[in-house]
């Protein structure tokens, strides 16, 4: 049969036959037009074949989905472009692309863990990245330095001890996050600000009002991790992000709100190009978050007698704030300068000390037990000692020897009705199975699939004949062995057949119908000659 296929402008006959498939179709065109389809590391170039609004697979036959003697298709040239870079997050244990050109290659390890921050929600200071090979990379290096390559794997790693606690940050676990806080001071309360600041991303508002109340502060920088405080020049700069900015680059409004309302000075808090809330959300285009706070920071505070403009009062409060910080700095040290690291603790340098970030898990880390508020019962076996110990004749013969107490034995029942029982309850587990796939397949394509409206007039229904048992058990026999060896019911696959023929939007209601009438016949064809299909 012949059929027209349209290509850039072109309109040309094409004699193909309808037992032909898709990519046999496709096959022909890019000879006939000599179109240079390609694929390397950067992407592919493929054809696309299109029919009545609808995407045609590869392996569709062309009688299949309806494609008679004169038809008009579309044929498209696409491009599809591969990642430049994959992550392999050890905390989640997934891979991450990261899409991106060439040039991608010539930034900074710096910029490519800014930009998995804002894919995956961890703090910059939190992780490394690794290569191929197992080299830690460094923020002032470029990636060429590493020799890295587009496709390349690199890995991300976390502190140790720590996989467990970010595991928990992400669920939004508050009990998993707080079993697995350090015992060290200063590293428990950068862990806390790390929980609010992934709490923020992610939205989780109860993870967040225990961070707040644990002393967090929406508007203070995550920072780095104690053991790093002395290698403040090679900080990144994303370290003096606050949770605040995470909460407007990710659009969580109820978040920000509740931010505000603890503290007004986010308002005016700014990341390390200068950027407040607001001018954070207007690039991400959130505009529930842009309507919110321009909302407060246009907004007024009012006194008893007198009403001042919400920026003015963020001024005075700061300017407030700063005046008793130096008081109180100079009062208690002299005006010296303050470390939060004493002499003693760990000092980690950048290739001098032991890597500390290689994702070890929290037992294998150095850590003794997970930590719990629960308390514990005492075992039966300290109970006995004890009543022993205090009064050995109030203590019968029976409880000191437990494994001497017989039971009696068990009346065997009936074997028919277990049997029948047992039967029983397979059948259940059968049906409950089977209504559950079936309740799945019509939620996941009824909205796909097209019905015809309502009829108004009233039509008389068809006449109703009865069926034997033996053509019942027939029938029975039938559906079961068609799911036993497609792995769905027949109504799934009707449903399906319906739902991939919608996508024929040029084609009416009974046109559709056919489609999928002939995709269901060759279902049932393909299994009676091809045999069952792997599950």
């Amino acid at each position: 049969m012949r059929v027209f296929i349209s290509f850039e402008g072109s309109f040309e006959p094409f004699d193909v036959l309808a037992e032909d498939t898709v990519r046999a179709v496709k096959l022909m065109i890019k000879d006939y037009f000599h179109i240079p389809l390609s694929e390397d590391k950067q992407g592919k170039m493929y054809l696309q074949l299109m029919y009545a609004g609808a995407v045609l697979n590869d392996d569709w036959s062309l009688a299949d989905i309806g494609i008679s003697l004169g038809a008009n298709l579309k044929c498209l040239v696409k491009k599809e472009n591969k990642p430049t870079l994959y992550i392999y997050n050890a905390v989640t244990q997934k891979t991450m692309p990261i899409m991106g050109s060439i040039y991608l290659l010539g930034k900074k390890v710096s910029y490519l863990k800014t930009l998995i921050t804002l894919r995956c929600g961890f703090p910059v200071s939190i992780f490394c990245l690794r290569t191929p090979q197992g080299r830690e990379m460094y923020d002032c290096n470029t990636l060429i330095d590493y020799q890295t390559d587009i496709g390349t794997t690199l890995r991300l790693d976390v502190w140790d001890g720590w996989k467990e606690f970010l595991t928990g940050c992400l669920q939004g676990q508050k009990l998993k996050v707080q079993q697995y806080l350090s015992e060290e001071e200063p590293v428990l309360k950068y862990q806390k600000r790390v929980a609010l600041y992934m709490a923020a991303f992610y939205g989780y508002i109860e993870l967040t009002e225990w961070t707040l109340q644990q002393g967090a502060r929406p508007n203070e920088a995550v920072g780095v991790h104690p053991y790093r405080e002395w290698c403040h020049e090679t900080y990144h700069p994303d370290t003096v992000k606050c949770p605040v900015h995470a909460a407007a680059e990710t659009g969580q409004l109820l978040v920000l709100k509740a931010f505000i309302n603890y503290n007004v000075l986010c308002l005016d808090c700014k990341n390390a190009v200068g950027q407040i809330p607001l001018m954070i959300a207007l690039k991400h285009k959130h505009k529930d978050c842009v309507l919110y706070l321009v909302a407060k920071m246009w907004s007024m505070v009012s006194y008893s007698k007198i009403s001042i403009p919400m920026r003015i009062y963020i001024k005075i409060k700061q300017w407030l704030l700063r005046a008793q910080h130096h008081i109180l700095q100079r009062r208690h040290h002299n005006g010296t300068q303050v470390f939060r690291t004493r002499v003693g603790d760990f000092v980690m340098v950048d290739g001098f000390t032991q890597p500390k970030m290689t994702s070890k898990e929290w037992s294998k880390a150095g850590n003794k037990g997970i930590k719990s508020n629960v308390p514990k019962l005492p075992s039966c076996h300290e109970k006995t000692q004890s009543r022993k110990t205090s009064d050995p004749l109030t203590v019968p013969q029976q409880q000191q020897s437990v494994g001497s107490v017989k039971l009696p034995p068990i009346k065997e029942t009936n074997e028919f009705s277990r049997l029948q029982e047992c039967y029983s309850n397979n059948q259940k587990k059968k049906m409950a199975t089977s209504r559950k796939n079936e309740v799945m397949t019509t939620n996941l394509y009824s909205a796909q699939v097209p019905l015809p409206s309502l009829a108004t007039r009233g039509y008389s229904h068809p006449p109703f004949y009865y069926v034997t048992p033996k053509a019942a058990r027939f029938l029975t026999s039938s559906l079961e062995s068609f799911l036993e060896h497609s792995g769905k019911t027949a109504r799934e696959n009707a449903i399906y057949c319906l739902a991939t023929a919608s996508a024929f939007k040029e084609k009416r209601w009974l046109q559709q119908l056919e489609i999928a009438k002939t995709m269901a016949k060759k279902s049932i064809y393909n299994l009676t000659t091809e045999g069952p299909t792997s599950k």
